[in-house]
Formats: structure tokens, C-alpha cells, sequence
């Protein structure tokens, strides 16, 4: 099987999308990541979940994890406050390495070596037309890719 049959449509944002709207996407949908397009709608980064948790907790708690027991609920609330008027490029680290991208004639094993090696929950799925223009296929997910590799293990 080619990973063109395994990719699914997935949610995506723009750099300049509102960062509090993709937080409460990822919440909503339950979403490992979320895949980042460029101006130009090629894949651009990766924005994991607990990227946008490390972005809404304190660094001071961050440095030092006992201070979280005496913040009261009602200011840990309030935590999410810190993405209003933020964009998804502004979430982004410094050092966020490109999105992980299979060919749509990828095997199952080599987009599992591509996602172990790039330590992503997902990979895109990009197919390159007749005329050399990429398209964006849809994505895969590493539950996705455990499960079709455990079934195919089953076999």
C-alpha cells in the first residue's frame, strides 16, 4: 500500500492564523499537531500540541514545576490568555525544523522512518503533478501509521 491510499485530509493553518483559534482547534478535534502552510499552501512546520501547552505555561513554572501547586485555579483559567492577539507563526520555535513530507508512492515503512527520524505525529503527504507542481495529498498520522502497521503484522 502507498501512502497516497493512507493519507487523510487534516486539519491545517497559516502562519498568520489567529494562535488562540488553532489551540482550540487541536482542544476541539484532539489533535496531536497541527500542519502549518505557508502563504503559498506548501507545507511549512509542524505545530505540535505541547508546543501550545509550553507556550500558555509560565517559563517560571516551566524552570521550576512546584510552583504550580500554588497557583489558585482561577489564575490557571485565565492561561490561554496569553495566545490572544497571537499567530500561529508566532508559536512557531526558532529552531522548528521543516515539516517531515512523504511522496504519495511511499511504503508504510518508509514514512515510519521518516516520522521516527523526525520524532513527528504526523507527515505530510505531498504529490508532485505532470508539470512538477506539489500538491498536498493529506497527512498521516503516527496512530494511522501504527495501525496500519499492526495490521498488516496481524496478516
Amino acid at each position: 500500500m502507498r501512502e497516497r491510499d493512507l493519507a487523510e485530509q487534516y486539519e491545517t493553518v497559516g502562519l498568520d492564523s489567529d494562535a488562540l483559534a488553532a489551540a482550540r482547534l487541536m482542544a476541539e478535534q484532539r489533535l496531536p499537531a497541527l500542519l502549518v502552510l505557508d502563504e503559498a499552501g506548501a507545507p511549512k512546520a509542524i505545530l505540535p500540541a505541547s508546543q501550545m501547552i509550553k507556550i500558555v505555561v509560565p517559563g517560571y513554572v516551566i524552570e521550576d514545576p512546584t510552583l504550580a501547586a500554588v497557583i489558585d485555579e482561577h489564575h490557571a483559567d485565565r492561561l490561554c490568555s496569553v495566545l490572544k492577539g497571537r499567530t500561529v507563526r508566532d508559536c512557531l520555535s526558532k529552531t522548528t525544523p521543516p515539516p517531515a513530507i512523504a511522496a504519495g508512492d511511499d511504503t508504510a515503512l518508509e514514512v515510519a522512518a521518516l516520522m521516527a527520524q523526525a520524532r513527528s505525529p504526523l507527515v505530510a503527504v505531498m504529490n508532485t503533478g505532470a508539470a512538477g507542481a506539489a500538491q498536498l495529498l493529506g497527512v498521516i498520522t503516527a496512530s494511522h501509521l501504527l495501525e496500519r502497521l499492526l495490521a498488516a503484522g496481524a496478516a
